[in-house]
């Protein structure tokens, strides 16, 4: 190997490093883009159950009796 080919062959294996490692952080990418997307999705959903527990427990209330005024059982 002559000196002139070591420095392509270096640069070859370079390129072939940097692809690689440009590969793997695509796929990393790529896995945490759908993982950010399932979790907006599921605060979603739980914010839809949030606010129908809200509105239930708001209703509940207003539909509650007011405290009576009898005697507690130990008179």
């Amino acid at each position: 190997m002559s000196s002139f080919e070591q420095p392509d062959q270096e640069f070859g294996e370079r390129i072939d490093r940097l692809e690689m490692r440009l590969t793997f952080q695509d796929d990393t990418i790529e896995t945490l883009n759908q993982t950010i997307t399932a979790q907006w999705r599921e605060i979603d959903a739980l914010k839809r159950q949030i606010a129908l527990l809200v509105e239930r427990l708001e209703d509940a209330q207003d539909n509650a009796e007011g405290p009576r005024n009898e005697r507690p059982p130990h008179y």
